[in-house]
């Protein structure tokens, strides 16, 4: 049951940050999910952890390396694009 809560908050954490930046993450549900959990791995190394520990994840912390992972994602994204046309 904790993995499944895991990848629950995880999916959320990635929502919220392609919310907050107002991009979409590539993948849908299951795009949210990583970017959740890479976004808990980043903000655990540029922050450290700290705050609210929900669902296994430093969520101040996640959340914040996950709005860092959808900037990165969206601008590689982008020059993706530029380069196709």
């Amino acid at each position: 049951m904790g993995f499944l809560w895991s990848l629950i908050i995880g999916g959320v954490i990635g929502w919220l940050a392609g919310l907050i930046m107002n991009r979409d993450v590539p993948g849908g549900a299951i795009g949210n999910i990583i970017a959740g959990f890479v976004g808990a791995w980043l903000g655990s190394i540029i922050m450290g952890n700290w705050g609210p520990v929900i669902g296994n994840f430093y969520f101040v912390p996640a959340l914040i390396g996950a709005i860092v992972l959808v900037l990165i994602v969206g601008v590689v994204m982008g020059f993706m694009r530029k380069s196709r046309s």
